[in-house]
C-alpha cells in the first residue's frame, strides 16, 4: 500500500471517530483505537523470523466468510417475475462494461472484472473501497 494512501485511509478513520463522537455513537472509541492501532504497526501482518503469524492475527485466518460477486440487480413486479420460464432473458440496470462489485458478509469490499482461468470464471479484483466507505458502511 502506498503510504500517500495509507495516510489518507488513517485521516478518514481519525475523521470518522471524531464525527461518531459527535453523534454520540458508541464506535468513537474503538475507531480512535483502531486509527492509533494503525499509526503503531510497521506492518500488522509481518512474519517472524521464524516464520509465524502474529497471534492475533492468527485468530482470525480460519473464519469462515461468505464472497459473492453481484453481476447487477433490477426490480421488477410479482407478475413479470411468475412469467420467467426456461429461456427468459432479464435485463440488468448495469452496463456491459460497468465493473461487478465484490461482496465480503454483505459488505462491499471491492470492484472487479470478469476473467476466465481455464474453463472455470473468475474474477480480477479492479479496485478496492476506501477505508472511509468501508466504515460508513457500518453506520
Amino acid at each position: 500500500m502506498e503510504d500517500s494512501s495509507f495516510d489518507d485511509e488513517l485521516e478518514a478513520l481519525e475523521q470518522a471517530a471524531e464525527g461518531m463522537e459527535d453523534s454520540g455513537e458508541d464506535m468513537s472509541d474503538l475507531a480512535k483505537e483502531l486509527a492509533q492501532e494503525m499509526k503503531d504497526a510497521e506492518n500488522p501482518f509481518d512474519v517472524s523470523s521464524e516464520g509465524e503469524l502474529p497471534k492475533n492475527l492468527e485468530l482470525l485466518l480460519d473464519v469462515p466468510l461468505v464472497v459473492s460477486i453481484r453481476l447487477g440487480s433490477v426490480s421488477m413486479p410479482i407478475k413479470d417475475l411468475l412469467r420467467l420460464n426456461k429461456g427468459s432473458l432479464v435485463e440488468l440496470e448495469k452496463e456491459a462494461d460497468d465493473p461487478l462489485e465484490i461482496y465480503v458478509n454483505d459488505r462491499l469490499l471491492a470492484y472487479g472484472e470478469v476473467v476466465m482461468i481455464k474453463d472455470k470464471l473468475g474474477i480480477r479484483i479492479t479496485d478496492i473501497v476506501s477505508l472511509k466507505e468501508r466504515l460508513e458502511n457500518l453506520r
